[in-house]
């Protein structure tokens, strides 16, 4: 009896041993992982926002900088200069190269020599201003406070939407608008005049949100005014350390404001890079050899600390980057978006004809992107790469996928065998094609990232 039941016991663990066998022979899952380039890369909607009028510059760059001042944007009331503005800053061919522009509309840039940035009508009609000469330069300084002033900006600014803000190709407004070079500061120790108390320069910000609705309005400092619009913000200061902390504090913590006549509160916005984008340009106070090499790695923890997505129009250029690679590369990679698959799990019954796909997609970056892109994977059937023989979403939102995140992306139903291969990109959703360098060392076409060893 004993030995009966010894043998029954061999004859079950052998069948289990065989039923994993057969289940082993069965059941097919591999598992790939995927490096990391540790490249730059050149994406849509970050990095450098190189000078518009500067072609020789622009490169890969995806980004150009549009500053466009009162004078010439209105000589005559009424009267725009669309067609100036666009040959300027070659306009059609940066759109025609799937450009973005970074824009900001002047009313004071200092120079050396005496000027004005608003038009001959306006100061006819106002005059109120003061004609400065300054640590910054010379200029003229409007009285922002002036009825008539406000009420003629509102219409210009709506003007420039109607032009330029309704094609998609306006990606990042800062405001400008108030203060030497739009920054919403004035030298007013020196004689200029002060800024506008937060009233009135509410009806300077409104106007902008109805001109772009399409493109993010981003601003100097972290008005009490622009908190809960779902602006960004930006530093013309990255890169000068006490000046950037200082910025980086008013985030976190608010601060006060003390350009208006009575002082005011800043408000503090420690998540804002969350929901909308941080840019700005690098500081001419210091050096690219300061900045790009002796404290490099300075430059790139401030950067990461802010979180930020484009710099410009002040960033390397032509020569600069040559010069300076290896500290232009470093930048490169620690702004904006860095998206990527790092594994993939594909299993399957053997001999069926459907599967699932489990992928880890990170961001790598300091900051998600900010639009509403989609990944996608692509289906391909023996290996015919021209059209997938299966387009699919993935559920994944890639504008919460913040820096230094990951998510598990499962897809199921997938075919399955030796004739069907897989890619994974993200897609403009105005050309519907792969348009996104993904931070990932493996074959690739067209930007289609491939899912294979």
């Amino acid at each position: 009896m004993a030995k009966a039941k010894k043998n029954t016991m061999w004859l079950l663990l052998a069948a289990g041993l065989g039923i994993c066998c057969f289940l082993n022979i069965m059941y097919v899952k591999k598992t790939i992982i995927y490096d990391s380039t540790g490249e730059p890369l050149y994406n849509p909607l970050m990095g450098f926002a190189v000078n518009a009028d500067y072609v020789e510059a622009v490169g890969e760059n995806t980004l150009v900088y549009v500053d466009i001042t009162w004078r010439e944007w209105e000589p005559e009331e009424g009267v725009y200069d669309i067609e100036g503005v666009k040959e300027e800053n070659n306009w059609d061919r940066w759109k025609n190269e799937g450009k973005n522009v970074v824009l900001r509309f002047v009313c004071d840039e200092p120079t050396e020599e005496e000027h004005m940035d608003i038009p001959d009508w306006l100061y006819e009609i106002t005059g109120d201003g003061i004609f400065y000469e300054v640590d910054y330069g010379k200029g003229y300084a409007p009285d922002y406070d002036n009825e008539i002033f406000i009420e003629a900006h509102e219409k210009a600014v709506l003007a420039l939407g109607e032009a330029f803000g309704r094609d998609g190709m306006v990606a990042y407004v800062e405001l400008g608008s108030l203060g030497h070079w739009g920054e919403w500061h004035m030298q007013y120790s020196k004689g200029t005049t002060r800024m506008p108390g937060q009233e009135v320069r509410t009806r300077y910000v409104l106007p902008y949100l109805d001109a772009f609705p399409d493109a993010y309005i981003m601003a100097r400092r972290p008005f009490t005014e622009t908190a809960g619009l779902g602006l960004g913000l930006y530093n013309d200061m990255t890169g000068d350390f006490d000046s950037t902390i200082e910025w980086l504090e008013w985030i976190e913590n608010g601060g006060i404001y003390s350009q208006p006549v009575e002082e005011e509160k800043l408000s503090e916005q420690p998540d804002i890079w969350e929901s909308a984008p941080i840019g700005g340009e690098f500081t001419s106070s210091l050096s690219w050899e300061d900045m790009l090499v002796n404290n490099l790695d300075r430059t790139t923890k401030l950067l990461q600390r802010s979180h930020t997505t484009f710099i410009g129009p002040k960033c390397p250029v032509r020569g600069e980057i040559t010069e300076y690679k290896e500290g232009v590369d470093e930048v490169l990679k620690n702004i904006g978006y860095r998206y990527r698959v790092s594994s993939s799990t594909l299993s399957y019954i053997r001999w069926a004809d459907k599967g699932k796909l489990t992928m880890t997609v990170e961001n790598t970056g300091t900051a998600p992107i900010y639009f509403s892109w989609k990944m996608y994977l692509y289906v391909y059937y023996q290996k015919e790469y021209n059209m997938p023989y299966e387009r699919i979403e993935l559920p994944v939102d890639l504008s919460s996928l913040y820096g230094g995140d990951s998510v598990k992306v499962t897809v199921t139903d997938l075919p399955v065998g030796e004739e069907y291969t897989y890619g994974v990109c993200i897609e403009n959703p105005d050309t519907g094609k792969p348009a996104v360098y993904l931070d990932m060392d493996c074959e690739n076409t067209g930007k289609v990232y491939m899912l294979s060893d």
